[in-house]
Order: C-alpha cells, then structure tokens, then sequence
C-alpha cells in the first residue's frame, strides 16, 4: 500500500510564522485553538456554576457528571460508524451547531434530572466529536506527517486552555450568574467559530483518500475489519486506556495527595499544573520525533509507561521531609510525568490510526476514543483508591500498573505491520 500523495502537509513553521504554511493544516490549528479556548471558559467555570447558580449540590453534580462519561464512552463507535458513512466533515458540520446548542442549554436547566439528560447528551455529543475529528484528522493529511501534526495540535489545544482558564478567572472573580453565562455563550460561539472554519477546509476529506481507498479494497475483497471484532486494536485500546489513567493521577490524585498527603503548601497543586502544561506546549511535537511507524510507537509507550512510573515513585516521596523538600519532589514528579505523558501520547497517536482498517476510520478512532473516556472515568476512582486512601504504598502500586501496562502493550503489536497504515478518506 501506498500513502496519500499529499506530501506538503507537514507540520512545519518557519520561524518567521506562528502557524503552518500549509493551508490544511494551518486550517485544523485554528481550529484546534478556537476550540480548546472555548473549552477552557466552560471547563473552568462548569462545576461553579452548576452548584451556585443552579443550585445543585457537590454530590448531585459528581454523579450527574459520571453519568454523563459513561454515556461519552458509549458514544464514539456509533459515531465513528456513522462517520464512514456520511464523511467526517460532512458529520463534523452538524455536530458543532449541537454542541452550542447543549452548552447554552445549561443556563435553562434547573433540576437535577434535567442537568443528566443535557450533560449526557453534551458529553455523548464531545466524545464522538473527538472520534469524528481523528477520522478527519487521519484521511485528511499524508501519513508521515500524522504524528507530528497531532502533536502540534495537541500543543496549540494545552494552550489554548490557559487562555481559556484565564479569561474564565474573570468570571470566577465575579462569581455571578451573567458572568457564569456569558463564559457559556462564548464557549457556545467557540464551537460556532469552529464549524465555520471546517466548512472552509482547502481540501475535501472524503476526496483525498478515494483511489487508495480503492486499491485498499483490492488488498482485501472482504471489505473493511470491523473495530469491535479487532482482537489486537481491542488489546492495544485498552492497554493504553491504561497508561491514559495518568491524567486521573494529574488532576485527581496529585491536588488530594499534596493538600492530604504532603507537607508541601497548596499552592503546589497549581504549580505543577503550570509545569504540565507548558511543558506540553513546547516539547509534544519535539517528543513525536522518532515515532514513525507500530514498532518506534509501541517503544515510545513503554518508554513513557516506565517514566509514569517513575512519576509516581517520586510523588511517593514527597510524603516525607519537610515543605520545601515536599515542593520539590512534587515538581520533580510533574517533571518526569509529562515527559512519559508526551510519549505516551505521541505512540497512542500512531498505533491507533496504523493498527486500524483504513477503510473505516471513524469505527476505529471511536474505538479508540473510547478507551480513553472509559479511562477518565474510571481514573478518579482508581486513583482514589490506591494513591489518596493508601498513601506511599498506593503511588508504588499506581507505579507498579504502569511500569506493567507498556511492555504489554509492546508485546501485543508484536508481529503488526512496521510501516505506517494507509490514510484513506
């Protein structure tokens, strides 16, 4: 098989640009910028405005939203199905006026039944975007700049949430129903933004990958494999699912353990979020280099699973001495953290787009896509229960799962294809 011909894709920026010269991509940055800005205003300000404004309590909205991430990692199969047939762009088109619709729907809810439909509905509908986007994503641009294209969006997406988060500190500030609302309505405009720049993608994604689909087909007359009978892409989604429980110990357990378990001042608990994000925004495309094809990928996962492992021995540290030993272990963590995070990221990227049936992108991104939901809704509760309830012993078995999960995954490609799948649309 042979890649797409679209060769000048490439994620590469002049250093007299901010952006790619490429019109496609530069395209799906902005995107990615507009939308993760949007994100960072309702994602800031969410839990705030549904216990003070509309009045329900911790709890009910703790529930409300894991509700909600079961219905999300439901949704990204069906999507992704439903993709393949109608195209990722065409689908893209309806979904993001939806998407507005549901986040302005929050300023009318007032009961807690309500809350669980809308927000089962709004995760369902950014789940299955995030499947339907990959697809996109995948039969849109050449293969052998997958990578390092994801890599770059995923840069831009961790900056725009700090945009987003400080201009929602404004409405914190206020702490006000209209100033809830309007970071609503501009989360709502955001996905607007978005959908308008997708309908003016210089390249139709359904076009792009037709004759390969084509010679695909001729490959194998049985037509496409199907995601969920896919024994090895079921093994290798799941096997990263683990390694994604990292974002569960970032934003879970780490805040508890340094307010519970550490000597460390709070104000740790923002620091090593700052050190996390920026360290994603300037290193995630220096960190894909190297990972070209299943083999390069499934190492840079193990590589990544053994330093969230040593991410988590170094949190375990922290528990003794006094603050400021406690404050630096902690920084040291979130150092060697996001540098397996990175990896992690950049291998998840290639094994689920090479190890897939080209021919149906968006069941397999769905599958994919719905891994990590799962992870993310079951991480709060496993990190729960082994690092904040146990203490040093719990970051040890935290540790112990991951240094586990990336020879596993190593070992379940072996035998796949080392080159890099076909992209078709």
């Amino acid at each position: 098989m042979t890649s797409s011909p679209r060769t000048e894709a490439r994620p590469r920026a002049s250093g007299r640009r901010l952006l790619p010269a490429d019109p496609l991509l530069r395209r799906l940055v902005l995107m990615g910028l507009v939308n993760s800005v949007g994100d960072g205003l309702f994602v800031t300000v969410n839990v705030l405005f549904f216990t003070r404004s509309i009045g329900l309590t911790p709890t009910s909205v703790a529930l409300g939203l894991t509700v909600a991430g079961v219905c999300g990692v439901f949704a990204g199969v069906p999507m992704g199905r439903l993709a393949d047939r109608v195209g990722s762009k065409r689908l893209l088109l309806v979904v993001g006026p939806l998407e507005a619709a549901a986040v302005l729907g929050y300023a009318f809810v007032h009961s807690f039944a309500a809350f669980v439909v809308l927000a089962c509905a709004a995760t369902a509908l950014a789940r299955g975007a995030a499947a339907v986007r990959s697809a996109l994503i995948a039969r849109a641009l050449p293969a052998e700049g997958q990578v390092r294209a994801r890599a770059l969006l995923r840069s831009v997406m961790n900056a725009g949430l700090v945009v987003g988060s400080g201009g929602a500190a404004l409405a914190l500030q206020a702490d006000s129903y209209t100033g809830y609302v309007t970071m609503l309505v501009l989360d709502a405009v955001s996905f607007l933004g978005v959908t308008v720049l997708l309908a003016g993608l210089p390249v139709s994604a359904t076009a792009t990958g037709a004759a390969v689909a084509a010679g695909a087909a001729a490959d194998d007359p049985r037509g496409p494999r199907t995601a969920l009978r896919d024994r090895r892409y079921l093994l290798v989604t799941a096997l990263h699912a683990v390694l994604e429980l990292q974002l569960a110990v970032l934003t879970v357990g780490l805040p508890l353990w340094i307010v519970l378990g550490t000597g460390a001042p709070a104000a740790m608990v923002a620091a090593v979020n700052v050190v996390n994000c920026l360290l994603v925004v300037v290193f995630q495309v220096r960190a894909s280099r190297g990972v070209t094809d299943v083999v390069s990928a499934a190492r840079a996962c193990a590589r990544g699973a053994l330093l969230l492992a040593g991410g988590c021995l170094v949190y375990a540290a922290a528990q003794y001495g006094p603050a400021w030993a406690a404050a630096g272990a902690l920084l040291v963590g979130a150092l060697v953290h996001t540098l397996g995070e990175l990896l992690t990221s950049a291998g998840g990227w290639t094994l689920s787009l090479d190890l897939a049936d080209p021919r149906a992108h968006g069941e397999y991104q769905g599958v994919f896509m719905s891994g990590q939901a799962a992870a993310h809704v079951i991480g709060p509760l496993v990190v729960t229960l082994t690092a904040v309830d146990h203490g040093a012993v719990g970051w040890v078995v935290l540790a112990g799962v991951f240094a586990l999960a990336g020879p596993a995954l190593t070992a379940a490609v072996r035998g796949a294809a080392p080159g890099p799948a076909v992209r078709v649309g």
